[in-house]
Formats: C-alpha cells, sequence, structure tokens
C-alpha cells in the first residue's frame, strides 16, 4: 500500500512518508499541507500567507484524492482551535487563520469522497529546523519568548502525529473529527525550559512580557497569540480510534529528540 501526501516537503510530510503504513488493499491519501503552522516553534514565521496556502492545499488534496481512487482521504488539522470553538478570545492576525482552518475543514467533510479530520497538538520532534535553531540560541545564552506560565496548550510528537494520521484512515471514520495530543496540556514555557536543560542550558532566559513591543521586530504577533492562547483543560476527544501517543510525556519526548540528534 502506498500512502499518497499532500504537503510532502513539510517537516510532517517527511516524517509520514518515513513512517510504516497499515495494511491495506487500496492506496490512502493524507493531508499534511499547513502543517508547518502548526508548531510553537517557528516564531510566528510559518503563519505567512497561510490561509491562501492552506486553502489551495486542502482543494489540491480533494482533487488528487478523487482523482487517483483513493477510498479515504485523512486531513491533518489544529488542535489548538478547540480553544477557540469552546468560547476563548481570539482577534486577527490569528483569527483569520483559525477562520481558514476551519474552512479547510468544511471543505474535506463536505467533499465528493469518504474524509476525517484529525487535529493534532503543536509539533515537535528531531525533524524540526526550528528546534534545531533553538537549541543554538539557547547555547549562545540568547533568551525567547515564553508566553504566559499558566496558558497551557496541547503538544505531539512529530512520530505520534504520523501514526495517528496513519490510524485515522479506515473509511469507518469517514465524517467525523478525532484529536491527537500528548498526555497533558502544558505551557510553551514550561515545554521549552525543559529542552533548553537538556540541551545544557539550566538556567534559560525569557524575554520580559513589557519588551513585546520590541520583540515583534523578530518574532510574528500570531506567535505570542499563540503562546498565550490557554486550551481547556483535560485531553481534546474524540480522540484517534486504536491510537496511542508513543510519547505521552513531554519529557519522554524531549529524550527521543535528544537521542536522535547523538546530543
Amino acid at each position: 500500500m502506498n500512502v499518497i501526501i499532500t504537503g510532502s516537503r513539510t517537516e510532517l510530510g517527511r516524517v509520514l512518508a518515513g513512517t510504516r503504513a497499515p495494511r491495506a488493499t487500496r492506496d490512502i491519501h493524507i493531508n499534511v499541507a499547513g502543517q508547518q503552522a502548526n508548531s510553537l516553534l517557528h516564531d510566528g514565521h510559518a503563519w505567512k500567507d497561510f490561509a491562501r496556502a492552506a486553502l489551495a492545499g486542502t482543494r489540491r488534496a480533494l482533487r488528487s484524492a478523487r482523482d487517483g481512487g483513493a477510498p479515504m482521504l485523512v486531513h491533518a488539522s489544529f488542535a489548538f482551535v478547540h480553544a477557540v470553538e469552546r468560547g476563548a478570545g481570539l482577534k486577527d492576525p490569528l483569527r483569520s487563520c483559525v477562520d481558514a482552518i476551519l474552512e479547510c475543514e468544511a471543505l474535506v467533510l463536505s467533499g465528493p469522497m469518504p474524509a476525517c479530520v484529525v487535529r493534532l497538538g503543536y509539533l515537535y520532534g528531531p525533524a524540526s529546523a526550528d528546534l534545531h535553531a533553538y537549541r543554538t540560541a539557547f547555547r549562545l545564552g540568547r533568551p525567547y519568548w515564553s508566553g504566559p506560565r499558566k496558558a497551557l496548550q496541547y503538544h505531539l510528537h512529530q512520530l505520534d502525529a504520523a501514526a495517528a494520521l496513519l490510524a485515522a484512515t479506515p473509511s469507518r471514520n469517514a465524517g467525523k473529527l478525532f484529536y491527537a495530543t500528548d498526555g497533558r496540556a502544558i505551557s510553551f514555557m514550561q515545554w521549552m525550559d525543559a529542552f533548553a536543560r537538556r540541551v545544557g542550558r539550566p538556567t534559560p532566559l525569557h524575554l520580559p512580557l513589557f519588551a513585546k513591543p520590541l520583540a515583534k521586530v523578530i518574532i510574528a504577533e500570531e506567535h505570542m497569540q499563540q503562546a498565550a492562547l490557554p486550551m481547556p483543560t483535560g485531553v481534546p476527544v474524540p480522540r484517534v480510534p486504536g491510537w496511542k501517543p508513543k510519547f505521552p510525556d513531554y519529557r519522554d519526548g524531549i529524550d527521543n529528540v535528544i537521542a536522535v540528534w547523538g546530543d
């Protein structure tokens, strides 16, 4: 069985391409276009032109899956929109990105073929170029924009994301929306401070919140909004049937990143 990937050049697309797919008699199609933005590691630059690119990628995936006769399309989406649906206030520019995310989901679920949506937690893993950049920055003693300590978010290792997307491919999942996140929500500050200590920075430095006007020179507003947006308490449901994260604890996920890098 082949896995046809829209967004194959993204980091998650490359991880997915290297993941063993379950047995099936026909090819399956998975859309990860736009997932490069589904991270707290890129300082907001991946949201540039997001709406246009994500919608174009979703339409391309629908055409490709239909023309190729795929029995099922799995669309990778963003778990953080759960907070907005539960009433969290959010202004532009990130609000317009959320609108585009929801529009892509609606296109998939109302499309001409069986499809499901899997909302993924914020991605990290050894394939992340942005995480490599953070490692270098921490070793140079540079501070980072951490966001509020109490703003808890959903996270997910790239390998677990790929496994969740593959687990969602059975046709019985058509028309449904699922979540794939790790075991518990933690703040970006808690996650990144743990990573900094693992790469040799015992006391990571945070850019103070009052420095926000100056920080905007290098950090996009969308990233600041992401880091400050708290998720609802508890693991979001329904989860992908038959799937469990290999790294439910973020510390084990970070350990895996360090081990793969050989640090």
